[in-house]
């Protein structure tokens, strides 16, 4: 088996976009004689850029996946803590006004 060919069969058996790329472009590089260090450095700046995007885009999707945390985790402890003292505060006058003294 050639190495084109174990590359092929590593391509179709995984599903990774990048090593997909890489895999093509070593096969092009040997098909047509091209310089393989050149070509690892250009897959690894596209594989830089790609990898930059998808934290980026994580980045921007990360607020609105913490807006429900926050709603039913933080603010009703939050709550509680501004709240509670008033309440304790003004439990002995709503009870002194619901069954008077």
């Amino acid at each position: 088996i050639s190495s084109s060919e174990a590359l092929n069969n590593l391509r179709d058996r995984t599903d990774v976009l990048d090593l997909n790329a890489f895999i093509m472009a070593v096969i092009h590089a040997n098909t047509f004689g091209i310089s393989i260090g050149k070509v690892l450095r250009i897959q690894a700046s596209e594989m830089r850029i790609r990898r930059r995007q998808r934290a980026e885009e994580a980045g921007i999707k990360a607020p609105v996946k913490l807006v429900f945390p926050l709603i039913f985790c933080l603010f009703p402890a939050l709550i509680a803590v501004i709240l509670g003292p008033v309440v304790i505060r003004s439990l002995p006058i709503l009870m002194e006004g619901l069954f008077g003294k």
